[in-house]
């Protein structure tokens, strides 16, 4: 008889729109097992679609292991996302890997090489790696490290394609529960924000007393239905600078380290994120422009006060927010925007308003923009696996 291990792991079942927690279970990720049920063919091929996502409680600030130092709340992208496809097949040495990998039709050896530590750190959850050799070729369809999510995006589909992968050939995670669970929780190894893109409309990421699924180790839905007011907004992302970032998420997450506000700053994640489940049950439109303006300043001033400190916001960023506030004092329309780690604006707002908001995004906003662009963007799904 032959024998595999478990990781067993805390997580739930949802009802079909992932709203309502229906049950909690457990649920076992493959660690060894040494027969696969479906044998690797000469080649097979998986590709996922998978979204960013914009984090109105930001995580800033990590443990090790990925392990957040606050929990986090974000609104899953439609129009952001990254389109991930592997063509694996199985090799005669299978002792270690074997990855060729191309990024928007040209490699990248940078980012193969980060993909390569990504792997090796992973294969203990994923012991038949070493023995297949993987095509990997993805691309965006937004502006890579320019302050869209785009580790949250592309390690999410990696992670999705490699689950996809050990559903086929080994039998688990059959149900789409597990899937996900574990799509997550790879998917944090990479980019910890990469795991709140698994799931649709919204995510929350770390624990939380408010929240009695949550956990450090992967993503999870909100323990109640949002309120009707916030299910159909949209994402305008206004484009500042198509330019990647001087100083990298991962960089300025490690800047947190010593931070002299660090301390208030998971204190105040932790409370801000309890008013924000409020509001989004409650429908409190000026409650959630509180807080998500709010959070979105405080990200920057925590990178302005490191050490050594940096600005990523643009002169036209500034700029850009000067104008959205003023239109909202003098229209009265419930928009607001939010910031990720970059210079680019992501302007929130109901569908409702949407003719009166992208008149004013082309009146006023876009001369901000570089190249007058912007992506219109909206809550989504979450991912799709291509056929």
């Amino acid at each position: 008889m032959k024998c595999y291990q478990v990781l067993y792991l805390k997580t739930c079942i949802f009802d079909n729109n992932f709203n309502n927690v229906l049950f909690l279970t457990t649920m076992e990720f493959i660690l060894d097992k040494t027969k696969e049920i479906n044998p690797f063919k000469e080649y097979d091929k998986v590709t996922w679609r998978s979204p960013s996502n914009i984090a109105l409680i930001k995580y800033w600030g990590k443990k090790e292991n990925q392990i957040p130092a606050n929990p986090s709340l974000s609104f899953t992208l439609s129009e952001s996302y990254t389109e991930t496809c592997i063509v694996y097949q199985e090799k005669k040495e299978a002792d270690k890997l074997s990855v060729q990998f191309m990024f928007e039709g040209e490699e990248n050896l940078q980012f193969k090489q980060k993909i390569e530590l990504f792997l090796n750190k992973i294969t203990k959850y994923f012991p038949f790696l070493p023995k297949l050799h993987l095509a990997i070729s993805s691309h965006n369809s937004f502006p890579h490290s320019a302050g869209i999510a785009s580790s949250a995006s592309s390690m999410s589909a990696l992670a999705l394609c490699l689950c996809s992968i050990e559903k086929k050939h080994f039998g688990t995670l059959i149900s789409e529960n597990e899937f996900f669970t574990k799509a997550s929780y790879i998917a944090r190894l990479g980019s910890g924000s990469a795991s709140r893109s698994v799931f649709p409309y919204v995510a929350s990421w770390g624990e939380i007393i408010e929240n009695p699924i949550s956990t450090d180790e992967y993503a999870s839905v909100l323990p109640f239905e949002m309120h009707n007011n916030f299910k159909n907004f949209k994402d305008a992302v206004l484009i500042i600078s198509k330019q990647v970032k001087k100083v990298s998420s991962t960089a300025g997450h490690g800047l947190m380290e010593g931070h002299p506000f660090a301390g208030q700053r998971f204190v105040l994640a932790k409370h801000n994120l309890k008013k924000l489940l409020l509001v989004l049950k409650s429908g409190n439109e000026d409650g959630f422009i509180e807080i998500v303006e709010n959070e979105a300043l405080t990200l920057h001033a925590l990178m302005m006060s490191s050490n050594p400190g940096y600005i990523l916001m643009h002169p036209n960023t500034v700029k850009a927010i000067e104008k959205i506030r003023d239109f909202r004092n003098k229209t009265g329309i419930k928009l607001c925007f939010t910031l990720d780690a970059g210079p680019n604006v992501h302007l929130l707002y109901s569908d409702n308003d949407c003719a009166e908001v992208e008149k004013f995004i082309t009146d006023d906003l876009l001369q901000y923009c570089e190249d007058r662009f912007w992506i219109a963007d909206r809550l989504g799904i979450g991912p799709v696996k291509i056929s």
